[in-house]
């Protein structure tokens, strides 16, 4: 043959040397060894499909080579492979059904039945747990470690505060939150924290650490559930808790005495409205008692001027009818008015009065003077 190398030898076309030891074959020598004289044979291929071919005959006697046994086969792996499509979705969660990988559809609690896999495929969601979300510390609020970058937030009015915020929140459609959202929880921190200094960017430093705390949470909610929205996340904030807001470290003993100040002047003008509070319905109650009196004095001075102008007319009238005697009578009463409010003798000198000796009585005159 061509291909025999020199010296001849039934090597073949890949040679391998003279001799009958590579037995013809075209790998050479077999490996050498000890044991038997030629080492461990390698295993039987023929051998071990010889053996599996009789075990199959065992379960199945018609063989593969039978068409029932093929169709017994198929029908039982088909079995097998349909059972496989039932699933439970427990209370509190939700069932989400692929076909071919796309979205079909959601179920409700209890046991269902879905397409196998590959065909179809189910994710099972938790829509009833709140999960949290921390912003500005991570671990227990007031002990754990605190993230300034967080934290730190700008103010309204150019000043900063340092707040610690928990966000909670929970699945809505689970639809949504598989196919639109690919880290939830790292999506509603960074949302919540953007909402939140977009919020206390419109709100000034003393709202936000004294009466506006309540407005900063429910604004922020609404704000961050906007955004979520807006981007189909299926995800709903069921809270926004507020659990810090103090002014940074290096600042809070200045701002301390800043509120020690407002709480004083509160004080002041609190004590400073009881006491206007106490004072001007006295004030006005002597002012309403005033005005009265007037009233009654005035009326009491005109009917009383009325009555002397009416009296008047009628002794004018009566004057003209009779002067003379009008005249006599006015005098008369006038006299009786002088003579009747002062002490007075009477000295009748006619009748042996004139022997009176005149007596001035000092003492009644100094008691006089003295009234």
């Amino acid at each position: 043959m061509p291909w025999n190398q020199q010296g001849g030898g039934n090597g073949g076309p890949w040679g391998g040397g003279g001799g009958g030891n590579n037995d013809g074959s075209p790998w050479g020598k077999k490996p050498s060894g000890g044991g038997n004289g030629g080492g461990t044979p390698p295993p039987d291929i023929e051998e071990m499909l010889r053996k599996s071919q009789d075990r199959l005959k065992k379960v199945m006697p018609g063989g593969f080579g039978g068409g029932k046994g093929i169709i017994l086969g198929l029908i039982v792996a088909g079995v097998l492979w349909g059972i496989t499509g039932f699933y439970r979705v427990q209370p509190g969660e939700e069932g989400v059904q692929l076909l071919f990988g796309e979205f079909n559809g959601r179920t409700t609690p209890g046991l269902n039945y879905w397409f196998p896999s590959p065909i179809g495929d189910v994710q099972i969601v938790d829509a009833e747990n709140i999960r949290r979300v921390q912003i500005g510390y991570s671990g227990q609020s007031g002990r754990g470690r605190e993230v300034p970058g967080e934290s730190l937030i700008l103010t309204g009015d150019q000043n900063i505060v340092d707040m610690d915020v928990d966000v909670l929140w929970r699945v809505s459609n689970a639809a949504d939150y598989l196919f639109n959202v690919r880290d939830p929880e790292t999506t509603v921190k960074i949302m919540a924290e953007s909402s939140l200094r977009e919020v206390i960017g419109q709100t000034s430093l003393d709202n936000a650490l004294t009466d506006g705390r309540a407005e900063v949470q429910a604004k922020t909610r609404q704000v961050l559930q906007e955004t979520l929205d807006q981007y189909q996340t299926g995800i709903e904030i069921t809270n926004v808790q507020l659990q810090k807001a103090d002014p940074p470290q290096p600042v809070i003993d200045a701002f301390n005495e800043v509120q020690r100040a407002r709480q004083d002047k509160e004080r002041l003008q609190n004590e400073a409205e009881a006491y206007r509070n106490s004072v001007v319905p006295t004030a006005r109650g002597e002012a309403q008692k005033m005005i009265q009196g007037a009233a009654a004095y005035k009326e009491k001075v005109t009917a009383e001027a009325e009555g002397e102008a009416q009296k008047f007319l009628s002794i004018y009238d009566t004057y003209k009818g009779s002067k003379e005697i009008t005249r006599e009578r006015i005098f008369l009463e006038t006299m009786s008015d002088i003579y009747g409010n002062s002490n007075k003798t009477i000295i009748d000198t006619k009748n042996g009065g004139s022997g009176v000796v005149p007596y001035l009585p000092l003492n009644q005159l100094q008691k006089q003077g003295g009234q």
